[in-house]
């Protein structure tokens, strides 16, 4: 009988060391992805700030108030677009669920 149990406390062990790993995986997975977000990021603010000098140096003068507009539109239009794609996400979820 105490055989068994310990059996048993042994392989519940290497299942929770088993589900740690996994989890060390992970983490070290969403640490890069978080490096890789962090470089694309400042390459996109190196590449605005770029953008924002030329287009502030150009002749005839650009309405750099109108830039400044569609730049937030097109800011609104990616977040609406990643809220419908995070509720078509959670529809899915919900209909494989039933």
């Amino acid at each position: 009988q105490s055989e068994k149990e310990l059996q048993d406390v042994v392989k519940q062990q290497e299942e929770k060391m088993l589900q740690l790993i996994d989890k060390s995986g992970e983490v070290t997975r969403l640490k890069e992805e978080v490096s890789q977000l962090k470089r694309a990021l400042q390459r996109a603010e190196t590449e605005a700030k770029v953008l924002w000098e030329e287009v502030r140096g150009q002749e005839p003068k650009v309405d750099t108030a109108y830039v400044q507009e569609r730049v937030l539109l097109r800011q609104e239009v990616d977040k609406l677009r990643l809220l419908l794609l995070e509720k078509d996400n959670e529809n899915l979820l919900l209909s494989d669920k039933y």
